[in-house]
């Protein structure tokens, strides 16, 4: 939908309605800043308030135009009166990129993806997914496709409905799971963290954080530095992503070899003759002035500081490791649904001694506290398994 009039009947049936499935699309292939090109919704076919199954027969399918529309606070409104549950999968990247661009604030989450994760399931792609539980075949194709286009093509369309199409069949399908297992309820806290997420803006991109980085030699650096951030300022300008531009091997070859002339461009990996007569003037001009920079200094370890520094929190994390392993593979579960490593370093480090205190520290919550509290207590104060 891309006028008020279609756009306000939408909110007029989605509003009151138990549920909906939500998805967004990107252009981040193709922008140097991406944005939120597309929104998904899947929602009861029949009017609020009247019952009917959650199978895909029974759903109607709704595209926004983010791109088309001048105000989507309706939207915004209803995805936090925490009225409507909002189905996902793998929620956290759509709740940032909401946030980001439109500052919506979702409630009352469902993520099929990590209900999947606290089932046990392999193979948690939503294509994977859609296609052993529904035999739907997804286009892998348009993965990569551009979002920010406009007309949307019909395979495009078409694939962006099927992302939603499914979602609260398969909530359905997953609720019965977990409640015959038994983990319901962890599913329930682990979408109530997901409300915390607050979206921060990233920081600036540098030159250390290529994979290469470690291999140029320091001679080469300050040319490096040079075309990389000849290259970051080109992309803004021209609104493409850095390595549409110019891929990290060609940097790396204009810092060791330093080409000249527009000819000796021809031999820089994945430079075309096209990019050379557009922009191989200004390059060889970047790689002119970087000969006359000094080395940039390397950074110290961008890794963050471990909180568990001393030996006793290295002791009490590593056996919280090998027990939260133990417990994870006791369930059938990847060992971050117990607890992340992270988390484990911030129970070592800060030793909670009660129920409240271990509640309190990020991605804890009320469920695993007050169902792993005692096991986490015991190896707090014993260092070891008992």
């Amino acid at each position: 939908m891309q006028s008020t009039a279609e756009f306000g009947q939408f909110l007029r049936h989605v509003s009151g309605q138990p549920w909906l499935a939500l998805d967004t699309e990107s252009d981040s292939l193709f922008r140097y800043a991406p944005r939120v090109c597309l929104i998904q919704i899947t929602a009861p076919a029949a009017a609020a308030g009247t019952q009917s199954l959650p199978e895909p027969a029974n759903v109607v399918d709704f595209l926004i135009d983010p791109l088309r529309l001048p105000k989507l606070s309706g939207l915004g409104e209803l995805l936090a009166d925490g009225t409507t549950e909002v189905i996902l999968h793998a929620a956290e990247n759509d709740i940032l990129t909401l946030q980001r661009d439109f500052d919506f604030r979702l409630r009352k989450i469902y993520d099929t993806q990590l209900a999947a994760r606290i089932l046990g399931r392999q193979g948690i792609g939503l294509a994977k997914v859609l296609h052993e539980e529904f035999g739907v075949v997804s286009d892998k194709k348009m993965q990569r496709t551009n979002w920010g286009q406009r007309p949307l093509t019909q395979q495009q369309l078409t694939y962006a409905q099927i992302d939603t199409h499914y979602l609260p069949a398969l909530r359905a399908r997953q609720i019965r799971s977990l409640e015959e297992t038994g983990r319901r309820e962890e599913a329930q806290a682990a979408f109530r963290m997901l409300e915390t997420i607050s979206f921060r803006p990233p920081e600036p991109r540098t030159l250390w954080q290529m994979k290469q980085i470690r291999s140029v030699e320091e001679r080469d650096l300050g040319v490096l530095q040079a075309v990389w951030e000849w290259r970051e300022s080109f992309a803004e300008q021209v609104n493409r992503p850095p390595f549409k531009v110019l891929g990290e091997n060609a940097l790396v070859y204009l810092s060791q070899k330093r080409p000249r002339t527009l000819a000796s461009l021809r031999a820089v990996p994945g430079l075309s003759e096209r990019q050379a007569r557009w922009f191989g003037r200004e390059l060889l001009a970047a790689v002119r002035e970087g000969e006359q920079l000094p080395a940039p200094q390397r950074p110290a370890s961008v890794r963050k500081p471990d909180p568990a520094l001393t030996a006793a929190a290295k002791k009490r994390y590593e056996a919280l490791r090998q027990w939260r392993t133990k417990t994870a593979a006791a369930r059938g579960v990847d060992p971050d649904i117990v607890f992340s490593n992270e988390t484990l370093q911030q129970i070592s480090a800060c030793r909670p001694a009660t129920l409240a205190e271990l509640e309190k520290i990020p991605s804890v919550g009320r469920w695993k506290a007050q169902t792993y509290g005692a096991k986490v207590f015991s190896l707090l104060r014993n260092g070891h398994e008992s």
